[in-house]
């Protein structure tokens, strides 16, 4: 979906999970809400993580909200359920897990950055 000043409708339901492309990431997909060509990425999205599935340290530079929609998901020291909102801090880090599976809606103005380990 692309981003205008116009009211956009997205039925969720009729768009296809698809893998988040991502070095080293399995089990987790991404719905797109909302498309910002100008940063020419989707802000606005939904991500679906299978039981088990992990993201890595990374940090929010433009902050972060997370509503969970379905299961449970730990994000650093915070574990969520569904109807949990988090807001995560400009420059916050944490890594990101979940036991059981969940869906998440996510919005976060500016894209991510991995923290690698140092070598």
């Amino acid at each position: 979906m692309k981003q205008n000043d116009e009211n956009q409708l997205v039925r969720s339901g009729e768009i296809e999970w698809q893998p988040l492309n991502e070095e080293n990431i399995s089990g987790v997909y991404v719905k797109s809400l909302m498309f910002d060509e100008a940063a020419r990425r989707s802000a606005t999205i939904l991500l679906k993580f299978e039981a088990g599935a992990t993201y890595p340290l990374h940090t929010h530079p433009g902050g972060e909200e997370i509503f969970v929609l379905e299961g449970d998901i730990r994000l650093g020291k915070d574990v969520l359920q569904a109807g949990d909102y988090l807001f995560t801090a400009v420059g916050s880090k944490h890594r990101v897990s979940t036991k059981n599976g969940c869906v998440v809606f996510l919005k976060a103005p500016r894209e991510v950055e991995i923290i690698k380990p140092r070598k």
